[in-house]
């Protein structure tokens, strides 16, 4: 039998087919973008997540060669949707979803600051607010489109709306529920009464069926099953978020064990029985022992994005370069950025391009480029952006580390950023933890597939999933240049808190 993992992600939808043991035999990808209209809006309509879904699972099937029969299951995970999709009762959306990139819910952030106490919120929820979390964003849709409001039956979250899609059944899983932040009791796990009433949040407009990440929701159906090609009646596991469903595909179950799931952003996350929550950082139920494990990540706004925005912005002649020779734009950028020291010779970048997550929750927060002078090169600005998306990890790593976390020395790394092997050495080297990449980069679909065969019984516990998985040999810390990174990221902290006040004046003008 064979399983197949989805995952809908911020910039693109993959799908893989696996074996019983976790042998990969096909894979498929769809890309598509984020709608940006304003300044600090980011989002999405589910249409084109569908249709990324429908041309991806029907391509996986198509190269694989095997028999829609042999499919046991399917398992799905999805980006933050933040908002969630508002549908009404008919579970047509009446607005788009405001992704975890959108800002604009910084007024009722404040808001909450305001009225809330920190302890409150915090003590209930085990995460404190920013315009990061989807409680906010339900809150900026309640004040500025009231229509929409009135009518909207239940937020649903991307990979959710995709499953009612495929199978006519509305649920979410308990991943997804506690990433909403704000009115999700983590101890209780289930919606918060006395939270959703202080922030006025009717719990009616949330998800009314929370199921574990391995509940079965329902079968595909007639028209989705032609689409595809794929058997009506085929089993669709619940799933999660991306980010602890490629936390589970790296094989994380125990304390220590650490992951950074580096694509678009960067979730950098571990595992815990709840003794370690901090307002710093985020934290919901693990998609597997939900009853007793949370998942507790960093998440920064931007990673892979910086690297694509330099190569969109300013890497017209790679791009050309691609077309021609099939060698990648980011590899020919890298060929450059290697004859660059560590610290690109004084050039600390701010990875704030879309504000920032944890741990400074900063959603005015900018990109910036410091210490340039007519020595400087392109190349020192590649690496700078890169060596901006390890300085970010090492911020996060460390505010966990000060709960009292112990973090074991190989830190497991998942994502488009883990193909690079250079940017993974930057990874070790700034953050002094050696870095651990699976053989093959499939991240999150790879745990949704884990995910299907727990699903429905053809895995029988989740420690099954260090059978699946196998590494690349380890790119291990280079001592010289993580002191030498050490006082580089000592700047990269005090520069943001003398920048800070500043970023605040510039979101005052836009």
């Amino acid at each position: 039998m064979y399983l197949i993992g989805t995952d809908i992600g911020t910039q693109g939808t993959k799908s893989v087919i696996v074996d019983e043991k976790g042998n990969f035999i096909s894979d498929s990808f769809q890309e598509y973008n984020v709608l940006t209209s304003k300044l600090s809006w980011a989002e999405q309509w589910p249409d084109v997540w569908l249709s990324a879904v429908v041309k991806t699972l029907k391509k996986c099937l198509e190269k694989s060669k095997i028999k829609a029969k042999d499919v046991a299951g399917i398992a799905f995970s999805g980006l933050y949707g933040g908002s969630g999709i508002p549908v009404d009762r008919n579970k047509v959306p009446l607005y788009p979803c405001l992704i975890w990139m959108d800002r604009r819910a910084r007024k009722e952030t404040e808001w909450v600051k305001e009225n809330v106490p920190k302890d409150e919120i915090f003590g209930i929820t085990g995460n404190y607010v920013d315009s990061y979390f989807g409680f906010t964003k339900m809150m900026w849709i309640k004040k500025h489109e009231p229509k929409v409001w009135e009518d909207t039956y239940e937020f649903v979250t991307p990979k959710d709306y995709i499953v009612y899609k495929l199978t006519g059944e509305l649920a979410t899983d308990y991943s997804s529920a506690g990433n909403i932040g704000g009115v999700f009791d983590i101890h209780k796990r289930t919606w918060s009464d006395e939270m959703c009433k202080v922030l006025g949040i009717p719990k009616e407009k949330l998800p009314k069926r929370i199921l574990k990440s391995t509940d079965v929701v329902g079968k595909l159906c007639k028209e989705y099953a032609d689409a595809t090609g794929l058997l009506e009646g085929t089993p669709i596991v619940s799933g999660g978020i991306d980010a602890p469903v490629a936390q589970l595909s790296a094989g994380v179950l125990n304390e220590g064990e650490h992951v950074a799931m580096a694509g678009t952003s960067m979730c950098w996350g571990t595992v815990h029985n709840g003794k370690y929550l901090t307002p710093s950082l985020v934290s919901f139920p693990y998609v597997v022992y939900e009853d007793e494990m949370i998942y507790t990540f960093g998440g920064s706004a931007t990673s892979g994005a910086l690297a694509r925005w330099f190569r969109d912005e300013f890497g017209d002649y790679e791009k050309e370069v691609e077309k021609k020779t099939g060698i990648s734009a980011y590899s020919l950028l890298e060929m450059e950025a290697k004859t660059i020291p560590p610290g690109s010779d004084g050039v600390i970048v701010l990875p704030y391009f879309m504000g920032e997550r944890s741990p400074i929750w900063d959603p005015d927060a900018k990109g910036t480029i410091l210490g340039l002078s007519l020595y400087h090169k392109r190349a020192h600005v590649y690496k700078a952006m890169l060596e901006a998306a390890a300085y970010s990890l090492r911020h996060n790593m460390e505010v966990a580390i000060s709960t009292g976390m112990k973090l074991n020395p190989d830190c497991w790394i998942v994502g488009g950023v883990a193909r690079s092997e250079f940017w993974v050495k930057i990874f070790a080297d700034v953050t002094g933890f050696n870095m651990k990449r699976l053989s093959k980069d499939v991240e999150a679909p790879f745990g949704d597939a884990f995910l299907a065969g727990l699903g429905t019984k053809i895995i029988d516990r989740p420690e099954r999933i260090k059978e699946w998985i196998k590494f690349r040999p380890l790119i291990c810390v280079d001592e010289e240049n993580h002191r030498i990174y050490d006082k580089y990221y000592k700047v990269y902290l005090e520069a943001y808190k003398r920048v800070k006040d500043i970023f605040q004046r510039l979101s005052e003008f836009s």
